[in-house]
């Protein structure tokens, strides 16, 4: 009896040595496709949640993989802490084995920060965005008309065609209908990873943070 318990545990032991192995495995390999898909010039952090491990793997569908892209530029734009996940994952053990590019996504999620020096670059001549702890302000000076008028201003932000416009609201020292002057657009469309679309922002202490989705994506590499 004692020695079919210890074979027992052994046996355990070894099947999660081999689950945390093939793992590892498949996350490099699936890293390196979403490198290859996204166009990065590093590797991902990337986990497979869930366990066993080999049941997902053995199926070929992995529920959900999460991806940590770090700090991620666009043009000459970088967003902070640019994480995401993919959902329903298909790809075959023996197309992973073999490397063919048959892997996909039901659904990619992303979400990362715009520090207020990036927004800063989008905002009109004359405009300094800042905050006050819930919502972006902006102040500077702006041409109405033709003199330079100072402001301050809050900015209400929202997703306008999957892109963030910051509408400039509560002036003082401009006139209402002067607001365009200090509102401007972060256009996004085409820019990130897996072409997903933004969906939704929100003011948070150090800018402002993004979420984005796309559905069927491919992760070929």
């Amino acid at each position: 009896m004692r020695k079919l318990i210890v074979f027992l545990i052994v046996l355990v032991v070894l099947l999660v040595a081999v689950d945390r192995v093939a793992a590892a495995g498949v996350e490099r390999d699936l890293a390196n496709r979403i490198a290859a898909a996204a166009d990065l010039k590093s590797t991902p952090t990337v986990t497979i949640e869930g366990i066993p491990f080999l049941t997902q793997a053995l199926s070929g569908r992995y529920p959900e993989v999460r991806f940590d892209l770090g700090t991620f530029t666009y043009g000459d734009v970088p967003v902070r802490n640019l994480r995401g996940a993919a959902y329903d994952v298909r790809a075959p053990l023996a197309d992973v084995l073999q490397n063919r590019p048959t892997a996909r996504a039901g659904r990619v999620t992303i979400s990362g920060t715009l520090t207020r020096a990036t927004i800063d670059q989008y905002a009109p001549q004359g405009v300094k965005i800042g905050g006050n702890g819930q919502r972006l302000t902006a102040s500077g000076e702006v041409m109405a008309g033709v003199q330079k008028v100072k402001f301050n201003a809050e900015m209400r932000v929202e997703v306008a065609d999957g892109a963030i416009r910051l509408q400039a609201e509560k002036i003082e020292g401009l006139p209402d209908q002067f607001a365009r002057l200090a509102s401007f657009t972060i256009p996004f469309k085409g820019k990130l990873p897996f072409d997903v679309k933004v969906t939704g922002v929100k003011s948070v202490a150090g800018g402002l943070e993004f979420s984005a989705e796309a559905s069927d994506v491919p992760i070929r590499g």
